[in-house]
């Protein structure tokens, strides 16, 4: 990492904007103001910075990558980023941030979605990239720690050489880390079977604001000791502390797999069949939905040639795994039977290994897919499942009000479809504008469904606004006396699930 310094050695603070020779100037979007309980950071501060954590410290031409996530085409450039490799220097960090009032913004890999990981007020960006050791695999009690920078698809095929499974599996499984996981309680494709990061997570190391360490539980499988701060920790997106290890449990890893791809006339036959199967009394590991122009946007990033009738408008992806092939034939034909009246065409089934990782790279690069067609919003809504035929069409009747164009995909199984909503061609008025209006209405219809703004991406910076629309102020002001008490200050992750300076 390069470091910018004046004569003395000395860090220096950065510029808002970049010029070089051979690339334009990079516009950063205006920050917010700073909020009356924190302070900017000064030179004295970086020079204090300097002091005690030297080469952990970096500014200057490194700071653009840290003032993006996958939201959006955001760009809020933080002031210095720090680096620490070691959970003690992270909570050195805080005690100084907090003695200073200096913003924190926490950062994992950078593929959030709903911008929790964007310094809005610039400030400190602690990038936790480097703490990315797994620490212990305990094959005995089935359980796993880590540092919060390793990547989700290395911790599950580091614990799948010992037989082990972490089900948890985001569509950026490859590049996400679990500390990120862990803020926003990511999901996934297998969450229908397995549930959610939520659901693994037995223990926590927290640096708190002020900069002291603390595990929140224990490592067992039972907890009925006070309040579950474990739990309370999972979700809370850098709010309340930056986790610096995680004690995960795992289970065996399913040996049979069994993946099919069902074809559907309409968006709303495809999600009248997802609580079909469930009444059947199967329980597929992955049941997920992608309408037509999600599928022919990722054909064609992908360069391949994959021919979808006319009359079809929908997929279900539909995985069932287990120990024994027998019984997940014997499912699939009972599934195949039971959705004959609804599916139009032929029925897909991977018949090896490698034509299960086609079907999955289809709807594992969709989101690639969208970001390459157009700036867009993700939308993370989820609903009762039973209800996904009525927000479809609801998301589709917005859309033509609104004048906004949609491409809807995502885990069906659960109830947790994305709504991609596309710029295209859209002028900036309307982008910022009345689009803002037609999101607004989108989550209202959702909450009269029963569901809410986020099934997995979080709250963040850019749902936060709309956080009334499904949550009632008791409720918000409950969340903010309890992040009150963990950062009495104010430093973690301001302007972030709450409304700006609330």
């Amino acid at each position: 990492m390069s470091t910018h310094s004046n004569q003395t050695g000395e860090p220096r603070l950065a510029s808002v904007y970049r010029e070089s020779d051979s690339a334009p100037k990079v516009r950063a979007s205006p920050r917010v103001a700073l909020p009356e309980h924190l302070n900017p950071v000064t030179g004295k501060f970086l020079r204090l910075l300097w002091d005690e954590l030297g080469s952990e410290l970096g500014v200057g031409d490194d700071l653009e990558p840290y003032g993006r996530d996958e939201t959006e085409d955001l760009l809020y450039l933080p002031d210095v980023v720090v680096r620490p490799q070691r959970a003690d220097q992270v909570a050195h960090l805080l005690r100084l941030c907090h003695e200073h009032r200096i913003a924190v913004t926490p950062r994992g890999a950078g593929t959030g979605l709903s911008g929790g990981a964007l310094p809005v007020t610039g400030g400190v960006l602690l990038d936790m990239s480097r703490m990315n050791r797994i620490l212990k695999i305990d094959t005995q009690n089935m359980q796993v720690t880590v540092e919060p920078g390793c990547i989700t698809e290395v911790i599950q095929q580091e614990v799948a050489a010992h037989g082990l499974y972490y089900p948890p599996d985001p569509s950026s499984r490859g590049s996400c880390s679990i500390g990120g996981n862990l803020a926003h309680g990511a999901g996934g494709p297998h969450a229908v079977k397995y549930g959610t990061t939520r659901d693994y997570v037995l223990n926590l190391q927290v640096a708190l604001a002020s900069g002291e360490l603390i595990w929140t539980g224990a490592s067992v499988l039972k907890y009925a000791t006070g309040y579950n701060l474990t739990q309370l920790m999972v979700g809370s997106e850098g709010t309340l502390g930056v986790v610096t290890q995680a004690v995960l449990r795992l289970i065996p890893q399913p040996t049979q797999t069994l993946l099919m791809l069902l074809p559907f006339p309409t968006l709303e036959a495809a999600c009248l069949a997802v609580a079909e199967i469930f009444h059947l009394g199967i329980t597929p590991s992955a049941l997920e939905f992608m309408e037509r122009d999600a599928m022919e946007l990722v054909s064609a990033y992908l360069k391949r040639d994959i021919h979808i009738p006319d009359e079809v408008q929908a997929h279900l992806l539909v995985e069932l795994d287990g120990p024994q092939v027998d019984v997940l034939q014997n499912d699939a034909a009972t599934l195949f039977d039971a959705l004959q009246h609804r599916t139009v065409g032929e029925i897909l089934l991977a018949q090896t290994a490698t034509e299960q990782q086609q079907l999955w790279q289809l709807r594992r690069q969709v989101a690639h897919a969208v970001r390459a067609a157009s700036v867009y919003k993700e939308e993370d809504t989820v609903v009762p499942r039973a209800a996904l035929p009525q927000l479809i069409s609801r998301v589709k009747e917005l859309g033509n009000s609104y004048g906004f164009k949609s491409v809807c995909y995502g885990h069906a199984g659960d109830g947790n479809v994305h709504v991609n909503i596309l710029k295209g061609d859209m002028g900036e008025e309307q982008w910022n504008g009345v689009i803002q209006q037609g999101i607004r209405e989108l989550f209202r219809e959702v909450a009269a469904l029963g569901g809410t703004l986020s099934g997995e991406h979080g709250v963040g910076w850019v749902q936060q606004t709309y956080l009334p629309e499904v949550m009632g102020e008791t409720q918000r002001q409950l969340m903010r006396g309890i992040k009150e008490v963990f950062d009495p200050r104010g430093i973690l992750n301001p302007c972030k699930i709450f409304t700006v300076n609330a």
